[in-house]
């Protein structure tokens, strides 16, 4: 990474506005009373807003034992990264996008506690968290309204993750394998892949 402009990014291939694969939709007729929660107590926000940006990864059935999946999850706050999780997740899920919807929901779950954090601080944020997943279905279920749910096994998930994005704390876009971060924390990689992707951190 080169320069940093809150939603703009600069990496060694070229530049990225992050805020262009996000599109407007309206949640109303599905989560007409989301609402993010923020404490009465939190004080009032000072200084510039900060912007978090995540990359989620799972590694469906990766235990050669219990063929349970890995999740990885990497938050930054604008571009330093602050926390990061790679844990086996504690069922067998059957399918990839059952597995990645279970990392998905994982992070929306830190991201709500790292928000909380940080208003709590006194800390502005920069309107809702980025999340970037290499999953197709995922990132369509999640943040298209219309998307109904399929797999009825992961509907805590599914709704969970919708609800967070109806109530603007996150939004969610798709990110292409080769550049997930998220990758680091899931699985073993070959050497020139490991080494491009932790280059896009260390910078």
């Amino acid at each position: 990474m080169k320069k940093h402009n809150r939603s703009k990014m600069v990496f060694d291939d070229g530049f990225i506005d992050w805020k262009n694969k996000f599109l407007p939709v309206d949640w109303s007729d599905f989560y007409e009373d989301a609402k993010e929660p923020v404490s009465e107590k939190a004080p009032e926000p000072r200084g510039n807003e900060v912007q978090l940006n995540t990359f989620v990864d799972a590694d469906h059935a990766g235990n050669q034992v219990t063929r349970r999946s890995h999740t990885g999850v990497l938050i930054f706050l604008n571009k330093a990264p602050i926390l990061w999780f790679s844990k086996r997740q504690n069922t067998v899920e059957t399918s990839t996008f059952g597995s990645e919807f279970v990392a998905m929901k994982i992070a929306v779950e830190l991201l709500q506690g790292i928000r909380y954090k940080l208003r709590m601080m006194g800390i502005p944020l920069d309107g809702p968290a980025n999340v970037f997943c290499d999953n197709e279905a995922v990132v369509t279920n999640s943040s298209r309204p219309e998307s109904t749910l399929k797999k009825k096994h992961v509907a805590i998930c599914y709704h969970r993750v919708r609800e967070a994005c109806a109530m603007g704390m996150v939004r969610i876009a798709k990110e292409h394998t080769s550049t997930n971060l998220a990758d680091l924390l899931t699985k073993n990689l070959p050497g020139p892949q490991l080494m491009r992707l932790i280059q896009r951190i260390l910078y």
